[in-house]
């Protein structure tokens, strides 16, 4: 199934917004993925290793409504450089973190959006625990994802009550044998738990 036919079973499903993979050579994603599935009118993240500003210009030009910025791929200067970039180009910022001293180095640059991935992007390993041990440390006012290691409706419920705003979801989704039930069933589950379940829309590792 390529990223249009998925797309658009993700946006029938009711999800609030939709990544895109563009990495080509690791998970063989495609800025022409992404301009396909952002014509389908809901919103999406353009997920990739953002290093340079062009990337924010080329997601923008390409129907991105947000970014990924991987606070473990980044010093300082370039993540504040990059997030301030992406705030002039008026595209959303997802900033990932994986633990705790990325955290305190995410919010020093004030965002709007912190997203915990509970998959370490070196080994990756699962750390279930991940966004609820972080969670508390995320500022108020700021939109909390949980990011990885959902299974199903029950872990979308779960991360609610660990005060989610959004989940993102991936491999969960790319490896369904229904992909259209399974973000349903996420979706009804992210709305009984009065949040918006997003999703990835083709990677292989969310």
């Amino acid at each position: 199934m390529d990223a249009l036919d998925q797309g658009l079973l993700y946006v029938e499903a009711g999800v609030a917004a939709i990544s895109v993979l563009t990495e080509p050579d690791r998970f063989k994603g495609s800025l022409d993925d992404l301009q396909a599935v952002a014509a389908l009118g809901t919103p999406c993240l353009r997920k990739d290793f953002t290093v340079d500003r062009y990337q924010i210009w080329e997601a923008l030009d390409h129907g991105a409504s947000a970014v990924l910025l991987i606070v473990a791929a980044l010093d300082d200067a370039d993540l504040r450089d990059l997030h301030d970039e992406a705030t002039v180009a008026g595209l959303d910022v997802l900033v990932e973190v994986h633990d705790g001293g990325e955290l305190e180095r995410a919010l020093r640059i004030e965002p709007a959006i912190v997203g915990v991935n509970a998959r370490d992007l070196r080994s990756f390993e699962v750390d279930r625990d991940a966004f609820a041990r972080l969670r508390p440390s995320i500022t108020d006012g700021i939109l909390a994802v949980a990011e990885s290691g959902v299974r199903g409706p029950d872990d979308v419920l779960a991360a609610g009550e660990q005060g989610a705003d959004a989940v993102l979801v991936g491999e969960t989704l790319v490896t369904a044998n229904d992909p259209r039930a399974m973000a349903t069933s996420l979706v009804a589950a992210g709305r009984a738990a009065a949040l918006p379940a997003n999703d990835d829309e083709r990677g292989t590792h969310d």
